[in-house]
């Protein structure tokens, strides 16, 4: 499957319910938690007609305080209502005592933060009674407490608790290019086995560095990382990203065709 996230900007064009180039969509969680109106509407009308993700950014998975049981008990409900074929969010923390820094932060790539993670995954998946995803994130300053690197932290999450991997391609692509190491070889560091789901986007720069701010097309280096990555773990669902300077629906449908010819020139030379 191959599909892009639910945007507001595209609620009059899919109102119409004409037939989209899309296979699949992904909401933001937090977006439809906290209404009756217009976007809950869409997200349930949207759902009838395609399989839909639910993918999240308040989880703070990473904190040290726990997940919020405020947050779980939304999250829950909204499932409930959407059945979604995938629920995500980051590995990240977000909260700390009560305020909420409305980012996604990274942690050190330590046994402590391992840990932590590990035991909230499992909490929040008794809570659920199902499988979470998590997506690695893009960081831009790196903690001087590491004792393991990132792919060996996200394998050792998966494992101990069975969670899924969200793995998003441009992450690595921007933290790839700020930090001076080879995306592939993150790639092949990944148990390609524990990922679920895939996403694609475009970057921006500034001042030097490469932000994951999903304003652009996606890159010929991040097409690269997918065919890569698809020579290892055939059929894994893919969303494409554009959050900022969102552009017509039907580009967002040229985005999603490039990646299902990918799949397909693939499976040609199998």
């Amino acid at each position: 499957m191959v599909g892009v996230g639910l945007r507001s900007t595209h609620y009059p064009e899919l109102e119409t319910g004409r037939e989209t180039k899309v296979d699949w969509f992904e909401a933001i969680s937090e977006n439809y938690m906290n209404t009756e109106g217009r976007p809950l509407k869409m997200l349930l009308q949207v759902r009838q007609d395609y399989p839909m993700a639910l993918h999240g950014v308040g989880l703070s998975i990473a904190s040290h305080d726990g997940v919020s049981p405020i947050y779980l008990n939304k999250l829950k409900t909204l499932i409930e209502r959407v059945d979604p074929v995938l629920v995500s969010d980051h590995f990240c923390w977000s909260s700390r005592g009560g305020h909420y820094s409305h980012d996604l932060l990274p942690f050190p790539f330590n046994l402590e933060t391992l840990n932590t993670i590990c035991q909230n995954v499992e909490e929040v998946q008794n809570f659920l009674g199902r499988q979470i995803c998590l997506e690695n994130i893009s960081y831009y300053l790196k903690s001087q407490n590491d004792e393991m690197s990132e792919s060996q932290l996200i394998n050792e999450v998966c494992r101990r608790t069975g969670c899924g991997l969200l793995l998003d391609l441009n992450n690595v692509d921007v933290n790839a290019k700020n930090h001076g190491f080879q995306a592939i070889d993150f790639i092949k560091e990944i148990d390609f086995n524990r990922v679920k789901q895939i996403h694609l986007a475009g970057p921006s720069q500034e001042d030097g560095f490469i932000f994951d701010t999903h304003s652009t097309p996606v890159p010929d280096s991040v097409w690269e990382l997918y065919r890569q990555f698809s020579d290892l773990k055939k059929d894994v669902p893919v969303i494409v990203e554009w959050d900022e300077n969102i552009p017509s629906f039907e580009v967002l449908e040229d985005e999603v065709e490039k990646a299902r010819q990918i799949v397909m020139a693939m499976e040609l030379h199998l």
